[in-house]
Parts: C-alpha cells; sequence; structure tokens
C-alpha cells in the first residue's frame, strides 16, 4: 500500500530553480510537485487551492520576498517551510531570520546556480523535504532575539578551567531550539558547553554571534585551541568536526576536516566520542531535535564512560529522529521537553555528586520516570 504524497510548492524567482527543484523532487515518488511560484504574491494565492503539505521558499525574491510571506505561510496556513538560501553572509543573516520567523529548515543553493551544480544538492533536499514534511510546526518556539539587559556582563573567570562539560548534538529545529534554552543558562553556570548544530559554512559565526547577543553565557564560533571554560558555549563551525581535548591547564577545542561521519561535518558522533574519552564521567550528553540518527552511538559511549545522558521527548521535537535514534538503543538516562530542559541542565549541576545518582527507577524502556514531572 502506497503512502500519502507529499505535495510541494516550489518558491523561486528563477526559472531554473523552479525548474530544477521540482526535477530533483520528483525523482522520489513520493513526493508531488502541486504547483510553482516566482514570488510570495503568488505563492499565498495559490496556497488555498493547492494546499501543499510543504513549500520550499526563496529568501530573495522582488515584489515579496520570502521574509514576508514567511509569517503569513505560518500563522495562516501552518504550513511546514523549507527555506532556499544562498551561500552568502547576507544569506545567512536572513536565512537565521527566516528560522526565527518559523521556517523549519534550510537548504543552500550553489554558488553556481547551473544545472550540473544544483542536482549536487539533490540528496540533501530530498531528505529535508520528507523529514520537513513530517514536522510538527506548532512546536516551534518563537524567539525573542532583543537579548538580556545591557548591565548584565558575561562573567567568565579565565583562570579557571571546566571540570564539567555539557555536550549537545541538534540538527533540524536547532536554531530555534538554542535560542530558548541558552538564554536561560545563567552566567554563573559552572560546566563548559559544546555543540553541535548542523549547518554549513559561514552560517555558524553569525548564528554563535546572535546567540551570545541573547545570552547571559558567552557564545562562540569554535577555533582551533579555544579554551574549554566554565559559562562559555563552543559552536562547530560549518563542515568542520569539532573535538575537545582534556589538557592539564584545562580543556582545548581540536577542529578536524576528517571525512564526514553519520552524514555530517560537524558530527555529533565525533564531539560525543571526544566528550566521553576527555571528561568521562564530569559529561553531560543532550541529543535534541533532528533528522538521521547522528549522535546516537556517541551519546552511548557518554553513557558507558559514566556521563549522564538526555534526549529532548517526542512531543517538543520538529523531528525526532536523532534522540528516537538513542532512546531505541538504550543510551538515554533522562527524557525532557524542550520547556524542562533548561531547569534540567541548570538543576544537574546544583545537586551534589549528580553524576553518581543515577536512580535505577530514572529510566524504564528508555523512558524516563520524571518524578512526576511531565505527566501532563
Amino acid at each position: 500500500m502506497n503512502s500519502k504524497k507529499i505535495k510541494v510548492l516550489v518558491v523561486d524567482d528563477s526559472a531554473l530553480m523552479r525548474k530544477m527543484i521540482p526535477q530533483i523532487l520528483t525523482m522520489d515518488p513520493n513526493i508531488e510537485i502541486v504547483g510553482t511560484a516566482m514570488d510570495g504574491l503568488f505563492a499565498l494565492k495559490k496556497i488555498p487551492d493547492l494546499k501543499p503539505d510543504i513549500i520550499t521558499l526563496d529568501v530573495d525574491m522582488p515584489r515579496m520576498d520570502g521574509l514576508t510571506a514567511l509569517p503569513h505561510i505560518v500563522k495562516e496556513y501552518n504550513i511546514p517551510v523549507l527555506l532556499i538560501s544562498s551561500l552568502t553572509e547576507k544569506g545567512a543573516a536572513t536565512t537565521l531570520k527566516g528560522l526565527e520567523l518559523g521556517a523549519v529548515d534550510f537548504i543552500t543553493k550553489p554558488k553556481e546556480a547551473i544545472s550540473v551544480h544544483i542536482m549536487d544538492i539533490a540528496n540533501e533536499l530530498l531528505q529535508k523535504i520528507r523529514a520537513v514534511a513530517k514536522a510538527k510546526t506548532s512546536r516551534l518556539k518563537r524567539v525573542n532575539n532583543e537579548g538580556p539587559q545591557p548591565q548584565i556582563k558575561k562573567s567568565l573567570l579565565l583562570s579557571n578551567k571546566a571540570e564539567k562539560v555539557v555536550a549537545i548534538g541538534i540538527s533540524t529545529g536547532g536554531p530555534n531550539a538554542l535560542s530558548f534554552i541558552l538564554p536561560q543558562i545563567p552566567k554563573d553556570f559552572p560546566a563548559a558547553i559544546v555543540i553541535v548544530q548542523h549547518m554549513p559554512e559561514g552560517f555558524t559565526e553569525l548564528f554563535a554571534t546572535r546567540l551570545n547577543q541573547i545570552c547571559h553565557i558567552e557564545v562562540k564560533e569554535a577555533r582551533e585551541g579555544d579554551m574549554v571554560l566554565p559559562g562559555r558555549a563552543l559552536i562547530a563551525p560549518g563542515n568542520i568536526h569539532l573535538k575537545i581535548k582534556r589538557m592539564p591547564l584545562g580543556g582545548i577545542a581540536v577542529l578536524s576536516r576528517s571525512q564526514p561521519v553519520s552524514g555530517h561535518r560537524p558530527s555529533a558522533d565525533i564531539l560525543f566520542d571526544s566528550v566521553a574519552a576527555e571528561y568521562g564521567n564530569d559529561s553531560v550528553g543532550i541529543i535534541m531535535t533532528g533528522m538521521g540518527s547522528d549522535g546516537a552511538e556517541g551519546i552511548g559511549r557518554i553513557k558507558a564512560s559514566g556521563g549522564m545522558t538526555i534526549a529532548q521527548d517526542e512531543n517538543s521535537c520538529i523531528v525526532f529522529g536523532m534522540p528516537k535514534a538513542a532512546i531505541e538503543r538504550g543510551y538515554i538516562d533522562r527524557i525532557a521537553s524542550l520547556e524542562e530542559m533548561p531547569k534540567m541542565i541548570t538543576d544537574i549541576f546544583n545537586l551534589p555528586n549528580q553524576f553518581a545518582i543515577k536512580g535505577k527507577n530514572d529510566v524504564m524502556n528508555g523512558k524516563e520516570v520524571l518524578n512526576g514531572a511531565g505527566d501532563n
């Protein structure tokens, strides 16, 4: 029995893209192109009749661009949107704004938009269409990026090395989820935070800068040799693996352009493996919203090394692939909603010997009993 086809509306001012995107998507017999539109105005007129399951939306168009059309699509029709972005600084800024406005994910066009190069994105486009079509847009957190009050300053004690590390692996839906969690981490947070967010090169530095503006802790794109410090969050650069190495004077970031792992570079598996090896029972691994299974085996190694492992629950994930893979393999100690995550992270470090306290009743068959919490 065939599953229902995914109905896609392609919105792009480029005639080439309006031709090539449908050609790529029709490679999957379970995807149906129901229409195309050359700008946001045409798209909004076509949506009621075409009733698409997902919209691919160019961000840079005349008359009505993607950012102008996006809030109407999200609020009036609640249709998942996959942004089509350019690999430029302006394109990155516009894309991040689009994610704040409710787009589920994005894909970048090749620098040379000719047919031979556009086909290079075929596999990624097909994977993201399938994932985004299943995304729960109602679970997207609307982000307030006005930031903390000016008098709140980062409080980095550069002489203090981080004795404990929180490692986060996240993908689809991640920018909004991190923009919800990280501003709730206090400036005196006693652990370092290291993050793999699946993003292309050129996007992560701007993303880290925007997070830094709204957080009490320092957030930055990782550079080779960066210190792993309490109250600092390091985000893996796009297209580069991030590992951490524990040294006598403190942990440092180690970057690598070795082969992709689990289909990704940066890979959460690579980061988690290094955290397990270097910090062991002084580590917390967190796996959150995202498609695929990157990070599942790595977080298992954090658990095996004595660290604590946490997964985001299905109800608050935009895409449940990554947490589901880790939960099903029995690697997760606790499951929490996005709303519960900030308090859970901070509470871990307010409890004595927290890393040694893992009650037998905390997890049953991959699902945590949250001491009555979460029984909504």
